[in-house]
């Protein structure tokens, strides 16, 4: 995992990449590994498997993957972002904040094929509160080809 553009990473900022890789099922069954890490960008990576297609005759990657995908990278980014203001919190204490973050709402814009070996989303705050954060999140194959973008609104707060 490469803690880019110099910047500290936090230890809460480590113990939420690792609850996201390793302790969610889903994001596991999926195979997506946390490429990049900062307080103000995240990358994930998903390498093409046939179980993760959505037309056979195509070979095209699963909507409801690039929506996961999106998602995640989104969900991650607004928990770091939020992190970055809480430094004072004991890992504990934010483990306890948890269960109050999630998705709020999601958009999702399907721009072409989920074609590729591999899947590339990134996520950026576009706005924080106290209480929500809104991320732009992207989806792109290991050419760079554009494949979807989304918007997502995080409760990153009680």
């Amino acid at each position: 995992m490469d803690h880019s553009l110099n910047q500290p990473i936090l230890p809460a900022a480590e113990f939420v990449a690792n609850l996201f890789s390793q302790h969610m099922p889903f994001n596991r069954l999926l195979g997506l590994k946390i490429q990049l890490l900062s307080q103000d960008k995240v990358e994930i990576r998903l390498p093409w498997d046939d179980k993760l297609m959505g037309n056979p005759i195509h070979k095209i990657l699963h909507g409801g993957v690039t929506a996961a995908m999106l998602d995640t990278v989104g969900g991650i980014m607004a928990v770091l972002y939020a992190v970055k203001d809480i430094e004072h919190l004991s890992l504990p204490e934010l483990e306890s904040q948890l269960p109050m973050i999630g998705t709020i709402d999601m958009r999702v814009d399907y721009l072409r094929p989920g074609k590729g070996k591999e899947f590339i989303a990134s996520a950026e705050v576009i706005r924080k509160g106290k209480r929500v954060a809104v991320c732009r999140m992207e989806l792109h194959n290991e050419e760079g080809t554009h494949i979807a973008f989304g918007t997502g609104t995080y409760m990153i707060g009680g």
